[in-house]
């Protein structure tokens, strides 16, 4: 634990001595008192899936002790679509867990992400973060406390002026380095405060997307988490995106977007999921060196569910521009092992015997090697425009339903739609006339989810008024047959991106 603390990069982590789960009101306002931190910021989600902020200044310890107990009164009707102006106060409550310096303040700030509330005291009913709350309830539960952990896969492209020296080739930027990746520099800082906000990373690197565009440069990023509690990898996910978006604006001068197609023929950008099922502190995706049936029913249930989270992990129309057949992302549902065409893949986990730390390097000890606990499942539909509490919350409640199924059927469903092999071409190795394709549009996906809400709502997870304003969103954008209109026509497929650049 010492040596946990003293590599934490969040530095309340660091001076207050203990992991930010452990974090109490008195440590934070120790904290600020031994600090001189003269304001307080509160961050939360709102409709649009943005973060919003609200500022203090510290006038005493009084004040201070005071909305850090009661939080404070927001206008819920301009923040929510589903609140009426005539009722729409309600309350904003930091959650001490996810204090952070904010990197961006010259006065020494602290922040903190925040949980709605009723008038009554109550969580507020139809807020994303509470819906994810009663889902991984709902998850723990029926699997007699198993617990649901996810990490993200944060893809975006950053966009500057073109530079002439050193282009690498175009859509071959995959994993390239400086100087033909032009934004090293930026990402790594970003990574830096991410961590130091409380995030966990795994790494960073450029992705395959890089074109030109009128004089513009645009070069596709990726950053990766680890796996953590899934309430803790979507606030993760939310601060990476406020992050990299103030650092380009305020420090580079950089545009960001997250928008998963930009432009036809380029890579688009996912933001894929990769989940664990934990118990007593053990991975349970893996038994003795093979995939286990926890794993098998989890995919059941992704199966299951995956074209209604949709709904959820892709909710403008441009996100049914990615979702293409014959590239990388996904159109069909199936899984495979280590296989990039389908909708769920299960990636390389580390679950060879062999040292191969002792194979590289000749003077470690070659001891026997164990079989790893890393083994993720990655979801691979889901991209930028997903509010990203919904998004896991429909993936704890699919892993829900495939432990909820009986043993035999879920296991069934899981081989039945195993597939080896790329699913884009013509293939013996694929069968594929039997499996089910993914929603071609926004008024596909609300028809998906029409037809599974039921499994949603069980519980009261996912609240009736909440699946109505999910399905009328979609709808409203009237796409059915949009992606087929755009291929004839770029000036409008210019148009619909920058309408939704900023998702």
């Amino acid at each position: 634990m010492t040596n946990t603390i003293a590599l934490n990069a969040n530095p309340l982590v660091r001076s207050i001595g203990k992991l930010s789960k452990d974090f109490t009101k008195a440590d934070i306002i120790k904290y600020v008192e031994d600090n001189g931190i003269m304001m307080v910021d509160f961050h939360y989600i709102a409709g649009d899936r943005r973060l919003k902020t609200l500022n203090f200044v510290i006038n005493d310890r009084e004040y201070l002790d005071r909305i850090l107990t009661l939080g404070e009164r927001v206008d819920g009707s301009s923040l929510f679509g589903f609140m009426e102006a005539g009722k729409s106060d309600i309350y904003v409550l930091p959650r001490f867990s996810t204090a952070f310096l904010n990197p961006f303040k010259e006065e020494p700030t602290i922040s903190f992400l925040c949980s709605y509330f009723h008038k009554s005291g109550e969580f507020l009913h139809n807020s994303a973060e509470y819906t994810l709350r009663k889902a991984i309830k709902s998850f723990e539960d029926a699997t007699k406390g198993m617990e649901f952990w996810a990490m993200g896969e944060l893809e975006y492209y950053v966009i500057s002026q073109k530079e002439e020296l050193f282009n690498a080739k175009d859509q071959k930027g995959y994993h390239e380095s400086t100087p033909f990746a032009k934004f090293e520099m930026f990402r790594t800082e970003a990574m830096k405060l991410i961590a130091q906000c409380g995030g966990q990373i795994k790494y960073g690197h450029s992705e395959v997307g890089n074109f030109s565009l009128e004089g513009t440069y645009y070069e596709q990023n990726e950053i990766e988490f680890l796996p953590v509690p899934v309430l803790e990898a979507a606030d993760q996910i939310l601060l990476a995106k406020w992050i990299l978006r103030t650092l380009a604006h305020e420090r580079y001068g950089y545009n960001i977007t997250f928008a998963p197609k930009i432009t036809i023929g380029k890579a688009g950008s996912g933001m894929h999921i990769h989940t664990q099922i934990i118990k007593n502190g053990k991975n349970l995706y893996v038994k003795d060196g093979e995939l286990s049936t926890e794993a098998k029913r989890t995919i059941a249930g992704f199966m299951l569910l995956a074209a209604s989270i949709t709904a959820f992990g892709n909710t403008n129309p441009t996100s049914y521009l990615r979702l293409v057949p014959n590239q990388e992302a996904p159109t069909t549902v199936c899984w495979g092992d280590r296989n990039r065409s389908t909708l769920v893949r299960v990636p390389l986990g580390w679950r060879t015997t062999l040292n191969m730390c002792h194979k590289a390097n000749p003077l470690e000890p070659n001891t026997p090697g164990k079989f790893s606990d890393q083994q993720s499942i990655e979801f691979r539909a889901s991209d930028g425009t997903s509010n990203i509490y919904l998004l896991l919350a429909a993936l704890v409640i699919a892993a829900r339903e495939g432990f909820e199924m009986p043993e035999k059927e879920a296991i069934k469903m899981a081989d039945d739609t195993y597939v080896l092999g790329n699913i884009h071409k013509d293939n013996t190795e694929v069968a594929t006339h039997h499996l089910v394709s993914l929603p071609a549009s926004c008024a596909e996906s609300a028809e998906c989810l029409e037809r599974m809400r039921a499994v949603y709502e069980k519980y009261d997870v996912f609240s009736k008024d909440l699946i109505n304003a999910t399905i009328a969103k979609l709808r409203s954008y009237n796409d059915a047959n949009l992606r087929s209109e755009l291929e004839k026509d770029p000036v409008k497929m210019a148009e619909i991106v920058e309408t939704y650049f900023h998702c």
